[in-house]
């Protein structure tokens, strides 16, 4: 293992970790042309994973500073019999967060078991691919919302969990279901940017560190502290690029765009399928 190699995963995973053209099969893909063993991936996976998070919080540190003092003054709010009041939008933001996550973890445990088994599937991934283009290119179309935080509820918050949910199938962008999810719900094209990326920190925090005991457990091989802080930093400033691109894209009405990637990429993977 290499700084170099660390530093090529490392954009790799920023970038089709916030770009709506799904990480896992890029990353796969990666690590089988730079010949990186799995015994060393795992660890390094769990880092980059970090550096991706990290960017998250970098792009959106004001709202997520707000959001947390908002949650602790609601819980103060409970204590004084004021009541569960959601009176400002990053205090419901905050709990819209939670309750998306709540149909996305369940799905993770329930579900994740039958469709870790799907990344074997060329076919599956490929035809994977070609649905989150096909899912872009719709929502892009025949959006026209308008609604803000203030007119966002529970169902919104629940509906877009499970957009979230689907992600954990390869081929499928977590980024662009939530996205997708969001348009669908009629949400305006910012609060749809913002809250796909937010509610995104739990299930990639909760990944990161499930996987940490097992990456642990493995060891870290040959895997230097210098190739780790590559990899993270180059995770860290490729998903911020990614971040913003994202948000330019959808901004400008061309989030279809990406539509014309995955179908590509998904209709060569079914061929390769059927060929080979």
């Amino acid at each position: 293992m290499t700084v170099l190699k660390a530093i090529i995963l490392g954009v790799i995973q920023g970038l089709t970790e916030f770009l709506p053209v799904s990480s896992s099969g890029h990353l796969a893909v990666a690590q089988s042309l730079l010949n990186v063993p799995e015994d060393r991936i795992l660890f390094l996976s769990v880092m980059l994973h970090f550096g991706t998070l990290i960017s998250i919080f970098f792009i959106y540190a004001g709202d997520i500073l707000i959001i947390c003092r908002e949650f602790v003054l609601m819980f103060f709010d409970l204590f004084r019999g004021k009541g569960f009041n959601l009176n400002n939008e990053h205090r419901k933001l905050g709990v819209f967060i939670i309750v998306a996550t709540i149909p996305t973890g369940l799905m993770g445990i329930f579900l994740g078991d039958i469709f870790e088994s799907f990344f074997t599937s060329q076919l599956i991934i490929g035809v994977s691919l070609i649905i989150t283009g096909t899912l872009l290119w719709t929502a892009e179309k025949i959006h026209v919302g308008k609604r803000t935080i203030r007119q966002m509820h529970w169902f919104d918050a629940l509906i877009v969990g499970i957009f979230q949910g689907f992600a954990i199938t390869p081929g499928i962008s977590r980024s662009g279901s939530t996205i997708v999810g969001s348009l669908f719900r009629g949400f305006n094209k910012e609060l749809a940017t913002k809250f796909a990326f937010l509610i995104s920190i739990p299930p990639i925090l909760g990944a990161t560190l499930l996987e940490a005991k097992d990456a642990l457990t493995m060891g870290t091989g040959d895997i230097t502290f210098s190739i780790i802080l590559a990899g993270i930093l180059a995770a860290f400033l490729s998903g911020i690029f990614a971040i913003r691109t994202l948000i330019n894209f959808i901004k400008r009405e061309k989030l279809y765009y990406f539509s014309f990637y995955t179908w590509t990429v998904g209709s060569i993977l079914v061929l390769l399928h059927f060929i080979y």
